[in-house]
């Protein structure tokens, strides 16, 4: 089976890889493509090609004309901008005979948008969703950071559509600026309300935002294998650590309330293929959805190494094959280190 990754450089792609090449049910000719040559996915795989950026016009034709040349079964992409532009062209790569692992470009749009996914949650009633206000001016902005208890409460902003956790903030108003100058990194999320209030009153266009509560609570992942009318695989893991929405240490636990939840939102979403699922707990113990990124998750090879190899199984499903019961083992930990690939002058890269 001749299956083509895309974004074979992106954080976590080596343990996906990995994890395909471990499946036991077919094997792998695995064609990694990716923007950068020097790729670090491209020492894992059989095959690697460049293409455009994910958001680029020209790719769908090039990842084309690569799948046809390679005689791909199955595309799998890594990253929210692949993603987007493969769902819209499923049809393109069906007509080839070449499956896309992706969800339809109705249910990307409601997860990749935290306005319409909190929206789609205060529409239902349901009780994870997070309390948070749209807003899209200055005013706006002022009111709901008030509304939501500051300066008495932590609260938080970020755009409707961004990657990872790029542009949220976290306004404190006990921050400790010195302590934050002289002993913090410099992209730290916390900042306090009379730092933000210059450039956003500044700003030619004000930005649509979310304004929402801060969860101070624990953090925790669902990774979802989506099937069409049939029980998703789901497996839930709490993070000790993370870092741009990637767990380095945790544990694979089984949370009956998230897995339930979980099952009842891949509905609601209608979602399919692979999502991940990332709640956090208020102050007494109840849990929210904080986002729901529609692809695999980049730490998803804790599932892997408690059982679930979702990667692998995620490709059984896009060929229509009957996957097997699952044996999780409930309490696996998990830490994660980075690895090195070099790159001789006359050489293909390779790993220690």
């Amino acid at each position: 089976m001749t299956v083509l990754v895309t974004g074979a450089g992106t954080f976590g792609a080596s343990g996906i890889i990995k994890a395909i090449r471990r499946a036991d049910a077919f094997d792998a000719h695995i064609v990694g493509v990716d923007t950068d040559p020097d790729a670090y996915g491209f020492s894992l795989v059989d095959t690697a090609e460049t293409v455009p950026a994910g958001d680029a016009d020209a790719f769908v034709s090039e990842l084309l004309s690569v799948a046809r040349r390679e005689n791909a079964d199955v595309i799998f992409p890594l990253n929210a901008a692949e993603v987007e532009a493969l769902s819209e062209a499923k049809r393109a790569f069906e007509r080839e005979g070449i499956e896309v692992m992706a969800t339809s470009s109705q249910s990307l749009s409601i997860a990749r948008d935290k306005g319409r996914l909190y929206d789609e949650l205060v529409k239902q009633a349901h009780p994870m969703a997070p309390e948070f206000y749209r807003v899209s001016s200055f005013d706006e902005f002022l009111d709901a950071v008030h509304a939501l208890g500051y300066p008495d409460r932590r609260v938080c902003f970020k755009p409707p559509v961004s990657n990872d956790r790029r542009c949220f903030r976290v306004l404190d108003p006990d921050m400790d600026r010195f302590n934050a100058l002289l002993n913090q990194k410099p992209n730290s999320t916390v900042t306090t309300l009379d730092d933000v209030l210059p450039v956003l009153r500044e700003t030619a266009q004000f930005p649509e935002l979310i304004v929402m509560e801060y969860l101070p609570g624990e953090e925790c992942t669902v990774d979802a294998l989506v099937r069409d009318d049939e029980m998703p695989v789901l497996v839930s893991r709490s993070h000790a650590a993370t870092c741009d929405d990637t767990s380095f240490v945790g544990t694979v636990e089984k949370n009956p309330e998230l897995l339930r939840d979980t099952h009842e939102l891949c509905s609601l979403f209608g979602l399919e293929y692979n999502a991940t699922f990332r709640f956090k707990y208020t102050a007494d113990g109840t849990p929210k959805l904080v986002d729901v990124h529609p692809r695999i998750s980049r730490s998803v090879t804790a599932s892997v190494g408690a059982g679930a190899n979702i990667p692998a199984l995620s490709v059984q499903y896009a060929m229509d094959r009957e996957l097997p019961e699952l044996d999780i083992e409930w309490g696996t930990h998990v830490t994660r280190d980075w690895q090195d690939v070099f790159y001789g002058p006359d050489t293909d890269p390779t790993t220690i």
